[in-house]
């Protein structure tokens, strides 16, 4: 054991103690320090001098917080949790449909005026506070329940992003044979209609259909028919029961989640070394291999073509905005519960440029991977690169696999591929899971001392809820979920996180947390972005995802009006825990309506001024501040 007395300049860091028995008062700080398997635990405590109440404090732990084994665990586990696979399956088709490179401009700008703000905001959150997405808010009570929505969001994310991750492993399982199944038709799930993709070209399809959405050949047959079974339901109220082979895979993936959880960073720490890490070797490899096909270059030069006419029209500056967002993964409460198990000294200013900076440009290097390919299929079928191109689902598990199945060696191309999708997957769950399993034991002492039961019970539950989206009609649960559980929801969720740190608790008063932490404040730059850029940024999101929200459709299916009123009620089933809690605050503590107001907007550890009628939030100067 370590016995550290650190420096004045830090003392403000922890809160008061009472005083023990006739102790004598003095302004120093213990931390205490264990090993245990690789893993440091810390626990810190002050014994305040007689005007220590006068400034801010971090209040101090009741039990030893585990920490990181090592920086690098952290770093892997907020990159893996960020580059997931959207950065694949998403940014480069949305890069190109926009503008090409000319789309890199809105997407800089949002990253740099907004992503960063709030990925850094977050990870100083959780660092400074030690605390998961609800317990955080012992900052601003009243705000206690966005905490409730972002880790109600996270666990619905999780029952259907397991489902993808399960079809990752199944087609994966399918691969180890001498021929892909998706080569050629005449396998029991192809229609009569399956057409050989040798005899399709630009003559074939002139009739409209690009080929990218031409569902007969064996590729789509076998996604759609031999994956999904889809053509045996009629739609979401048809959907039978779940398939036992993707059963088996989800079962696989849930055992994979319990066993890197169950032991906290502990354990998942060291298991994104692979998952984090082998997603980079794997695109490398197929960009390689990729920019030898023929077509390639045709491929790579549509992906970086620059229109600059294409940022007269607002729905590309809307992608961009919601592209930067979703891709860096503010506001599902992961980033808070990883820098949680950080030191407390930790710079997670620089964590927080490094990792949103990889993860931007792993989106763009991405991109040449996948045009490259796409570029080979357009010269394989003779037609526009416009016709392969697509995103989704449909990019990943339909026309990338055809591509590679035609390539010599074309099984462990495929092996290797979904090897890459698997591990995209899987430490992002990884995150999502931690993020709830942290919020909630943080919360409730009880689930803190059965966390291995609990994250069983995380997961088995997901595991339940995620065999409604591997039945026969689970794809339209799937799209379901995915269109209304973390849409308008998240965008909401984080709006008000801007708002309850940089306006109730104070920009200014933040800055001096992250003093503490790191002996520097942060610069104007960052204390305008929190204040103003990033709630109007978040605001406008909000609104262009409202407004240029459709009914719910998949391919030419289109939903019933009662399942878009079933996934609103999703939506709003994690938004009404903001009001609801904030009217249970209120109606919680004592107090005259000025003094209940004022508890509930008030840190904790400042309560106390409240009872002595010092309260900053009822100033103008705090409102002010920045």
């Amino acid at each position: 054991m370590n016995i550290q007395v650190l420096p004045d300049h830090k003392l403000s860091s922890i809160a008061p103690l009472k005083p023990y028995n006739n102790v004598e008062k003095r302004d120093v700080e213990l931390i205490l320090v264990k090993d245990h398997n690789g893993v440091q635990y810390t626990s810190s405590s002050i014994i305040p001098s007689p005007n220590s109440h006068a400034c801010p404090s971090r209040p101090a732990e009741d039990e030893a917080r585990e920490t990181w084994g090592k920086k690098i665990d952290f770093l892997l586990s907020v990159i893996g949790f960020a580059v997931d696979l959207a950065n694949v399956w998403r940014f480069p088709y949305l890069c190109y449909k926009n503008g090409g490179g000319a789309f890199l401009i809105p997407y800089i700008l949002f990253l740099v005026i907004a992503g960063m703000p709030l990925f850094y905001m977050e990870l100083a959150l959780g660092q400074y506070n030690r605390e998961g997405a609800a317990t955080v808010w012992k900052i601003c009570p009243v705000f206690k329940g966005v905490g409730y929505t972002v880790i109600i969001i996270a666990l619905y994310v999780g029952f259907y992003y397991n489902v993808i991750i399960a079809w990752s492993l199944y087609y994966l399982f399918s691969s180890f044979t001498s021929e892909l199944p998706w080569l050629k038709c005449g396998n029991s799930w192809n229609s009569i209609n399956c057409t050989d993709p040798e005899l399709l070209n630009g003559s074939f399809l002139g009739n409209g259909t690009s080929y990218s959405k031409y569902k007969f050949t064996p590729a789509a047959e076998f996604y759609e028919r031999g994956v999904l079974h889809l053509h045996e339901s009629k739609g979401i109220q048809d959907l039978g029961l779940p398939r036992w082979q993707l059963t088996l895979c989800l079962v696989v993936v849930v055992f994979i989640l319990y066993f890197s959880l169950w032991k906290g960073v502990k354990s998942s720490g060291k298991v994104v070394y692979i998952t984090a890490t082998m997603p980079y070797v794997v695109l490398f490899v197929l960009l390689i291999r990729g920019i030898t096909l023929p077509g390639a270059m045709d491929g790579i030069k549509a992906y970086l073509h620059i229109d600059f006419k294409q940022l007269n029209n607002p729905t590309v500056w809307i992608d961009a905005a919601t592209q930067i967002f979703y891709s860096l993964g503010a506001g599902f409460g992961v980033l808070i519960a990883f820098a949680s198990y950080n030191k407390f000294d930790n710079n997670c200013y620089r964590d927080a440029l490094l990792t949103s900076t990889i993860n931007c440009v792993t989106s763009f290097f991405s991109g040449f991977a996948i045009f490259s390919v796409l570029g080979y299929m357009a010269f394989k079928h003779d037609v526009k690169i416009e016709d392969v191109a697509t995103e989704g689902a449909g990019l990943v598990f339909i026309i990338y696999p055809e591509a590679i199945s035609t390539l010599p060696g074309s099984t462990l191309w495929a092996i290797v591929f979904f090897i890459m999708l698997l591990t995209l997957g899987i430490d992002s769950s990884m995150g999502g899971m931690e993020a709830v399993i942290t919020g909630l034991t943080d919360d409730f002492k009880i689930l803190k001392r059965n966390r291995k039961l609990f994250t069983f019970a995380t997961a088995f539950g997901t595991f339940l809820v995620a065999l409604f989206c591997i039945t026969n009609g689970g794809i339209y649960v799937l799209t379901l979920l995915d269109t209304y559980a973390a849409g308008t929801s998240i965008l909401f969720g984080v709006l008000v996180e801007a708002i309850g740190v940089s306006w109730f608790y104070g920009v200014d008063r933040f800055s001096e947390d992250i003093e503490r932490m790191m002996g520097f404040k942060p610069g104007l730059y960052w204390r305008l972005c929190w204040k103003f850029v990033s709630p109007a940024f978040l605001l406008f999101v909000v609104i262009a995802s409202i407004v240029t929200s459709t009914g719910v459709r998949y391919d030419d299916y289109i939903f019933p009006r009662w399942s878009n009123v079933v996934g609103w009620a999703i939506a709003m089933s994690s938004m009404l825990f903001v009001p609801f809690y904030a009217v249970y605050k209120f109606l919680s503590v004592p107090g005259t309506l000025k003094e209940r107001i004022a508890y509930c907007i008030t840190p904790e550890h400042e309560h106390h001024l409240v009872a002595e009628g010092n309260i900053r939030q009822f100033k103008l100067k705090h409102w002010l501040a920045i």
